[in-house]
């Protein structure tokens, strides 16, 4: 692709030559330069156009009456308008490496590396972005090891770009501090929600949409058994337990976050069975939607219900590999998931 260029050139010079004067496939030659501009730096597109300008004058040489000064001038005039388009192109791109970067850095910021075991707690963590040229999304995910056991957090924010990044950040910079202070997850869960809308005030959504996210909090006692969740509309977690699977449905709805002063803050917690070798999935909603061709969604549950017992990694693995074959690599929204097993300390 970068050399089509010079290979149009090669083409248009070549058939002027071989062909009778009349068909004037010279006149084409203008061509050549406008498509350098799409993807050449200015200099070499500008002599390309040279190139072009010389080959003209060499064919008057050998046919004349051509338009020789009609086609040269065409040619001079397209040149100089694509040096300038490349010059605004690398402009626009050497802009948008440099927003890229930024947010690269802010999603760092909200998706840390995450360790792969807390004592007995496995943990795999995978993040899919929609595209690439959306690669930052409202997605966020945290988890920490504190005296009360390890907490895991997954959520979503509505919106794109950075700002649901600062909104995710907001959120999961809250929980840092208030999974390490707060023995009850609903008061973790309430200063999720303060956080979330002091952000919000502070740089309101565009439009008239309200900016809310979903979470979901997860407490595991570092002695296994039960596991606390606390879900604030997000998607229910697929629990594989003994060969069976189970949807974690709430008893009660939590409010989502930002969303507390319009429906209120009473939060419920639910206690479910979680022993070693039991397979926990947390994912958002992009998992979940991910659509065929045809438009379906991504069977989540079906699939959970086939995966064998496997560590979290490898889980993760097969559902990375799936949901792009699933999609044909074309994701409506970014993924985020993470997958917990309950394991002996010394595996």
């Amino acid at each position: 692709m970068r050399l089509s260029p010079i290979g149009l050139t090669v083409v248009i010079a070549g058939l002027a030559y071989a062909t009778p004067p009349e068909m004037a496939f010279s006149r084409l030659l203008p061509a050549a330069p406008a498509l350098a501009a799409a993807m050449w730096p200015v200099l070499p597109t500008v002599l390309l156009g040279t190139v072009c300008l010389g080959l003209m004058l060499g064919l008057s040489a050998v046919f004349p009456g051509l338009g020789t000064w009609w086609t040269a001038s065409g040619i001079i005039a397209v040149t100089v308008a694509a040096a300038y388009g490349s010059h605004v192109r690398l402009q626009r791109e050497r802009t948008l490496f440099q927003v890229r970067l930024v947010a690269d850095a802010a999603q760092q910021v909200v998706l840390s590396p995450l360790p792969h075991r807390f004592g007995s707690v496995e943990i795999e963590s995978l993040y899919l972005a929609a595209a690439a040229e959306a690669r930052i999304g409202g997605d966020f995910y945290e988890v920490v090891d504190t005296r009360y056991g390890v907490r895991l957090l997954i959520g979503d924010v509505r919106g794109k770009g950075l700002p649901a990044v600062g909104a995710a950040a907001a959120i999961v910079n809250a929980f840092r501090e208030a999974a390490y202070g707060e023995a009850d997850m609903v008061d973790v869960a309430r200063r999720l929600d303060a956080s979330s809308t002091r952000y919000n005030a502070a740089f309101p959504p565009e439009g008239p949409m309200e900016r809310f996210a979903t979470a979901l909090l997860v407490e595991i006692p570092h002695g296994g058994g039960r596991i606390g969740i606390l879900n604030c509309g997000h998607p229910p977690p697929l629990l594989l337990q003994g060969g069976g699977l189970r949807v974690l449905e709430p008893t009660a709805p939590s409010p989502l976050l930002s969303l507390s002063e319009l429906i209120g803050d009473h939060y419920s917690v639910d206690t479910f069975d979680f022993a070693r070798g039991d397979l926990l999935l947390l994912y958002t909603d992009g998992v979940a939607e991910a659509r065929a061709r045809d438009g379906e969604f991504f069977p989540l549950a079906a699939w959970m219900r086939g995966q064998p017992p496997a560590p979290p990694h490898e889980l993760l693995a097969a559902l990375h590999r799936d949901l792009l074959h699933y999609s044909k690599g074309r994701l409506d929204d970014d993924v985020a998931a993470l997958a917990v097993r309950l394991s002996a300390p010394s595996e």
